[in-house]
């Protein structure tokens, strides 16, 4: 057991609401605090001297200088397994050239895709674990990662096993995601609902065997699977006893509506959702995650989030870390420019990040600083929390600790 502190602020986030719209003023902000950990868990938080005092003999780990605390970031939607460069695409966009042009040219998806099947375990693996670092110097603390470069037997399991591998060899919690629906690979020689039933019975029974992921995404858009196609797919995998989630509405609405009726965790990306289908969010347990970065890289609008928030959606905010449309990676600097074009709060903001974003993932120990859950949580050199957000990413984490371990 060890007392670490003192914090100038310690954000808890607790006791606020899983869903709907958040005020700064219902943050929990412990001035002068600190976190006594036992056993990799939050045992209590409380005034620093005080804390001191009630355990006369504890283990304390000094901090120096003026930190505030928040609990560790939770980044639920990644491509960071991947093999390749895309910033052609991005010169190509830039100039005018459209989604299909650029693809014709030889870049888009199909490009990733070439690049990962080419590239060694080796290179994927340390590559991965590159990106890895790279979120967690950031206070990230959970991070979702999806396969759907591989689109085939062999190469949708090399990179869920390499991401397998690669929690082996990091701190950090990885969430895998077999995202085989990624899109119909050039090279399948069907139509997309036979090669929907080759993931049912080639691959997703292999990756339980195998125990490479408990969650199954689905890219649903007029470029990659249809709605009725998807539903019946999701629907299947839900009875191999998988989690769902669901890239839904990113240029044409409808695909949301499909992830509330049959139980998905969460529907990622949401640009194109209308009003209607942001109310039927919003009276579902379907996690509605924004993706900033995509908006971003694509020079898309944003997702609307403030009328999600104000419906009473439960709204999680995640990179979208991927080599096309969301090379950035820098999950404070999106979510921060997020709040600026959708007039968020800093508590809303804060909760799309951590316990929201977990809950999208199916993790209730995470995400909020109370007593009991584990203690993952990210300093920051500062003496006011909000300049987290105000600096939009450029204020970089102080240190990282999972399970009351410093790690960074």
């Amino acid at each position: 057991m060890k007392l670490i502190g003192p914090f100038k602020q310690i954000v808890t986030l607790a006791d606020l609401p899983l869903r709907g719209k958040l005020s700064d003023e219902q943050l929990q902000v412990i001035t002068d605090g600190g976190i006594v950990v036992n056993d990799g868990k939050i045992q209590k938080i409380g005034n620093f001297e005080v804390l001191k005092s009630d355990h006369q003999n504890i283990e304390i780990e000094t901090i120096e200088g003026e930190q505030i605390v928040l609990p560790g970031l939770v980044d639920s939607h990644t491509h960071i397994c991947f093999g390749g460069n895309r910033a052609n695409d991005f010169a190509m966009r830039n100039a005018g050239k459209t989604y299909l042009e650029i693809a014709e040219s030889g870049g888009g998806i199909w490009s990733s895709v070439q690049h990962t099947r080419n590239a060694s375990e080796e290179e994927l693996l340390r590559t991965l674990l590159e990106r890895i670092e790279f979120l967690i110097s950031l206070g990230i603390t959970t991070i979702e990662i999806k396969s759907g470069y591989g689109l085939d037997v062999k190469n949708e399991l090399k990179m869920l096993r390499i991401i397998k591998k690669a929690q082996g060899q990091t701190k950090a919690k990885l969430v895998s995601t077999c995202l085989s629906a990624h899109l119909k690979p050039r090279d399948f020689d069907g139509s997309n609902v036979e090669y929907l039933n080759y993931i049912l019975t080639e691959i997703l029974p292999k990756v339980k065997e195998e125990e490479l992921a408990a969650r199954v995404d689905i890219f649903i858009e007029k470029s990659a699977f249809q709605p009725e196609e998807s539903k019946d797919f999701l629907l299947k995998t839900k009875d191999l006893g998988f989690d769902i989630t669901v890239h839904a509405d990113q240029f044409t609405p409808g695909s949301s509506r499909i992830a509330v009726e049959v139980g998905a965790r969460s529907a990622d990306h949401l640009e194109a959702t209308i009003d209607e289908d942001i109310e039927f969010l919003a009276q579902s347990d379907t996690v509605a995650t924004a993706l900033p970065g995509a908006s971003l890289g694509l020079g898309e609008k944003f997702t609307p989030a403030r009328k999600l928030l104000d419906a009473g959606a439960i709204v999680a905010i995640a990179s979208d870390w991927n080599p096309g449309s969301a090379p950035m990676g820098n999950l404070i600097t999106q979510a921060s420019i997020l709040a600026t074009f959708e007039k968020l709060t800093t508590a809303e903001v804060l909760a799309g990040m951590t316990f929201r974003a977990a809950y999208a993932l199916g993790l209730e120990d995470i995400g909020k600083l109370e007593n009991g859950k584990k203690a993952d949580f990210v300093t920051f050199k500062t003496d006011n929390f909000q300049n987290v957000l105000y600096n939009q990413g450029s204020l970089n984490a102080e240190h990282v600790y999972i399970d009351g371990t410093q790690i960074h």
